[in-house]
């Protein structure tokens, strides 16, 4: 407690002195990013720096040629937001009463400042974490129990940064609970510091999704990934939850003011619409299994090391390196997948399950995905493992509850005032991919055979 009161002072007589220099990034998104010297500090550190050199989206560009933006601008453009958003539920226009119930300090400007710079920095810091070309390969190249989350707590922690924390007056647990949530072996969740967190990764209005929203439809050149946001943020306050006749509890939480309900379905909706058409496009998912393929290969015992030094050692560029290096040498580890990656020889869609909604059809969505696996095993029975991928994505969609302050102000469920939010389906893409080669050949002895396999599938699972 009384280091985070000397924190505090800290950051305020860092505030009080004469005019601190601001500096600023252009932005595509925001037209300006603007920060301070203490934070310019921050970017400035290897690991911010390191974000230069991670793509976005892994290997979309293969796909979306425009899609080259890196992790780097979109942790300045997601520190932006957090100030923006912490500025609106924490200034006069907010409901001052809810927000005094979770953050008690509100109107104390030494802790109301000093809260501002951990949100702002922890938004910074949330993505130093990930693995080179970002998602494609954290699932199955990491040792059990590690994920990017977990290496940018341990990276906030590190002495690259928590001196360089110390020094600007901000506590580096803070930042870290704030940045990626608690630890739940160590840390006793403060509802002040959820609401932080949620700012910044929350299912509802985080600004992480707002950014990589805006900033990937951009860059890939599609039009779904736009919302007002200016208006969403403007809106958004904390507020306790609708009470019901089951629950008279009302947690408090982030809402929004009913002239932004509209800026709120959008962003699901754009969520929705960049997850069904880009993330989980079909060519897409394919280089991000051979990208594991080959880095399985690749890697020393086929994994990312989660030493902190390794980690910031080992970006995009090394990986690409290895890629061309293999691509050229048939003697070099991972040459198969590696050509497949630098000469776009990907591997093509054999069968892919029909689209369902997974929330109204459960029983279906089940009977698919079970005849995909089934497909999947009887293809690389005829045609060997080698020549056959599976794939699988699924997003549980964009339904979620926030409350919503009405103009007369009650306060009710957005299920109750929005037709939107609870009809968006969850996603799920499966395919079943084969070696171009052997394509045609898989064709038409799929053709011969899917009816067996389904009938096969189907018995099965009754038997079961």
């Amino acid at each position: 407690m009384y280091a985070r009161l000397a924190c505090m002072r800290t950051c305020v007589r860092q505030r009080v002195r004469v005019a601190k220099r601001q500096h600023e990034f252009c932005d595509p998104i925001h037209d300006f990013v603007r920060v301070d010297s203490d934070e310019r500090k921050v970017i400035d550190s290897p690991p911010l720096q390191r974000l230069r050199h991670i793509h976005q989206l892994a290997m979309t560009f293969l796909v979306y040629p425009g899609a080259t933006h890196r992790r780097f601008e979109h942790s300045l453009g997601t520190m932006e937001l957090a100030g923006r958003v912490y500025d609106a539920v924490t200034g006069p226009s907010a409901t001052r009463d809810y927000v005094r119930e979770v953050f008690p300090g509100v109107d104390d400007e030494q802790q109301r400042l000093y809260w501002r710079r951990v949100v702002r920095l922890a938004a910074l810091c949330h993505d130093i974490g990930h693995l080179p070309f970002s998602h494609a390969a954290e699932h199955e190249l990491l040792p059990d129990g590690w994920s990017h989350e977990r290496m940018s707590r341990q990276l906030i922690l590190s002495d690259n940064l928590s001196g360089l924390f110390q020094k600007i007056g901000v506590e580096a647990e803070d930042v870290a609970k704030v940045a990626v949530g608690f630890d739940k072996e160590r840390d006793v969740p403060l509802p002040w510091v959820s609401i932080l967190a949620d700012i910044i990764v929350g299912d509802a209005f985080g600004v992480d999704r707002m950014d990589y929203l805006l900033r990937d439809s951009l860059h890939v050149g599609v039009p779904y990934g736009n919302f007002g946001h200016h208006r969403l943020i403007d809106t958004l306050r904390i507020l306790p939850s609708s009470p019901t006749d089951e629950d008279s509890s009302r947690e408090i939480s982030l809402g929004v003011e009913f002239g932004g309900l509209q800026p709120a379905e959008a962003l699901l909706m754009a969520r929705y619409f960049m997850f069904s058409q880009v993330y989980f496009h079909r060519v897409r998912m394919i280089y991000d299994q051979h990208l594991i393929d080959f880095l399985k290969d690749w890697l020393k015992d086929g994994q990312f090391s989660t030493d902190t030094s390794s980690h910031l050692l080992m970006t995009d560029n090394e990986v690409t390196s290895g890629i061309l290096d293999a691509a050229r040498n048939t003697k070099k580890l991972g040459h198969k997948w590696a050509k497949k990656l630098a000469g776009r020889e990907h591997f093509r869609v054999l069968y892919s399950r029909p689209p369902q909604n997974a929330e109204r059809d459960p029983e279906a969505t089940v009977k698919d995905t079970e005849a995909a696996i089934q497909v999947g095993k009887a293809v690389e029975e005829e045609f060997g493992p080698s020549k056959i991928r599976y794939a699988r994505r699924h997003d549980k969609g964009g339904e979620v509850d926030f409350p919503v302050l009405m103009d007369d102000g009650s306060i009710v469920s957005s299920k109750a005032v929005s037709e939107v939010l609870g009809q968006l389906p969850g996603i799920t893409k499966e395919y079943v991919y084969v070696d171009k080669d052997t394509l045609e050949k898989a064709k038409r002895w799929l053709k011969e055979n899917l009816d067996q396999l389904l009938e096969m599938e189907s018995e099965e699972r009754e038997e079961s």
